[in-house]
């Protein structure tokens, strides 16, 4: 995993997400995902922006598909963004950095 990004799994989700105070930008993937391999470099690039603001996580999903089915994810990627443990925005697909970069700010201004 990049430096910066979380791992997550169905084990540290609720730690790590749901009892989580701030913001965290989910990135739910999978490993023959190419769109999800598109996107990648542009959440590691958000990941080192804005540390230290919010937190970047990965979810697999093909090895936790029990979150995956708990928020209704139908396609990778699907980047889901929660504050103090509660989904607030999402974006599926690949979509420019600007995009998400407005949804962070958005968030963060909230």
């Amino acid at each position: 995993m990049a430096e910066g990004i979380l791992e997550l799994s169905s084990a540290t989700w609720e730690k790590e997400v749901l009892n989580s105070k701030g913001v965290i930008m989910v990135d739910f993937w999978a490993p023959w995902c190419g769109p999800c391999r598109i996107i990648a470099p542009t959440i590691e690039e958000l990941a080192k922006e804005y540390a230290g603001k919010i937190r970047v996580g990965k979810l697999n999903t093909d090895e936790n598909p029990d979150i995956a089915t708990k928020y209704g994810i139908m396609g990778i990627p699907t980047i889901m963004f929660f504050k103090d443990g509660k989904r607030v925005d999402q974006v599926v697909g690949v979509v420019p950095k600007s995009t998400l970069k407005n949804k962070i700010e958005s968030i963060l201004g909230a």
